[in-house]
């Protein structure tokens, strides 16, 4: 039988739910409480009407928020590639071609080796908040080692995206359209049944707008839903692809036209931005003011990978995402948690009303705005998933 819980005594509840709080997207609730059953959210409000429970949990002043939506992660992955790193910051500018470098190791490696590393930094992003998390393919390149990815990967969260089209494996690099039709035959075949999501880098040095469209297309036959990897270098045909097939996000979108942002804001693709590539590769950073000014919605997530953004730190993106994109405060969180959600098509995550998933995070501080106003500052206390505390 399932226990009722009440965390009480919050100086502020972030909803995300419009109805509260006087109407603003996070919908603030102060001096409040929230009370779980099961691994249930089932009422929230102000703490003086909390009705009475099993458990009790004093916030003592507290702040507490929507676990983080990561919806972009490469967690299956062997090795590093600190040299890459340390020569870019020595001058040496990025371009997709290290991916090569962690397929290598990711082929070398055990299963038992991918999943040890895949638990390790699941756990590292649980610490700072992250309960839900998408991740996917893409650093092994063959059938095996593709669908065995997503295989590991499936028995640790539901959020599975195949992306064998990564960039065109060494194997076949004199003959990329024959990669492709691996891709979106045999490989895909093998794949499907893992995954949820199909993904590809639509990108100068990865693949081209008609490539990507055979990819996805091929991924949608056999029911996967698209994802793609779009505008991130330059330029290109990703975010109209992306829209034209109803992806659920165009991710990065840090070179667009008004035309880009004009399909965004007129379809339900959000527009996942992810500042910790660009820290890490000293790259442009997006225009979150520009996307939102438009009505587009906008997530916020980690792209956590070994080559371009080394950081399982939703809060480090947030901080980012403030200082250096546009964003408020408070949209930022909205955009790391409803946006999150908004990217995976999910509605039962990324708020804190009664029905959602009592995924929740309690801050060290009084207020959300401190993930940004503390950059650096592990301010996580607490942590429920599904109703049970697990930090």
């Amino acid at each position: 039988m399932s226990s009722s819980t009440v965390i009480t005594n919050i100086a502020t509840l972030v909803t995300n739910d419009p109805s509260l709080g006087g109407g603003s997207p996070l919908g603030l609730v102060r001096d409040a409480a929230v009370v779980i059953d099961g691994d249930r959210v089932v009422w929230t409000g102000e703490s003086s009407k909390a009705p009475a429970t099993d458990n009790r949990v004093d916030a003592g002043g507290r702040a507490v928020l929507p676990g983080f939506v990561d919806s972009h992660s490469h967690l299956v992955f062997a090795g590093d590639r600190t040299q890459e790193f340390n020569a870019r910051m020595s001058g040496r500018p990025y371009s997709a071609g290290g991916i090569r470098t962690t397929v290598a190791a990711t082929r070398a490696a055990s299963d038992a080796e991918l999943e040890a590393n895949l638990t390790r930094y699941l756990a590292e992003a649980l610490r700072q908040g992250t309960t839900t998390f998408e991740t996917k393919s893409g650093y092994g390149l063959t059938v095996e080692d593709e669908a065995r990815a997503l295989r590991l990967a499936a028995r640790h969260t539901e959020e599975v995206t195949y992306l064998g089209a990564h960039v065109v494996s060494p194997d076949y690099a004199d003959d990329p359209a024959a990669y492709v039709a691996l891709v979106t035959g045999e490989m895909l075949d093998a794949c499907a049944p893992h995954a949820r999501w199909i993904d590809v880098f639509c990108e100068k040095g990865a693949f081209d707008g008609d490539q990507a469209r055979a990819v996805l297309t091929a991924g949608k036959a056999k029911g996967l839903h698209p994802r793609v990897h779009a505008n991130q270098l330059g330029h290109g045909p990703g975010v109209q692809l992306a829209v034209e097939l109803d992806a659920a996000s165009a991710d990065h979108c840090t070179h667009l036209t008004d035309a880009d942002v004009d399909a965004l804001a007129h379809s339900r693709t959000v527009a996942t931005l992810l500042p910790g590539a660009e820290f890490s590769t000293r790259a442009a950073w997006p225009d979150a003011r520009r996307l939102l000014d438009a009505g587009v919605t906008v997530a916020l997530s980690t792209d956590c990978n070994p080559g371009s953004s080394f950081t399982s730190s939703v809060p480090f993106c947030i901080a980012l995402a403030v200082r250096d994109m546009g964003m408020t405060p408070d949209e930022a969180v909205w955009s790391a948690t409803a946006g999150g959600a908004a990217a995976l098509r999910r509605t039962d995550i990324g708020r804190l009303a009664p029905g959602a998933r009592a995924d929740l995070l309690l801050l060290d501080a009084p207020s959300h705005v401190h993930l940004a106003y503390r950059p650096g500052v592990p301010l996580v206390a607490g942590v429920w998933r599904a109703g049970v505390r697990v930090v």
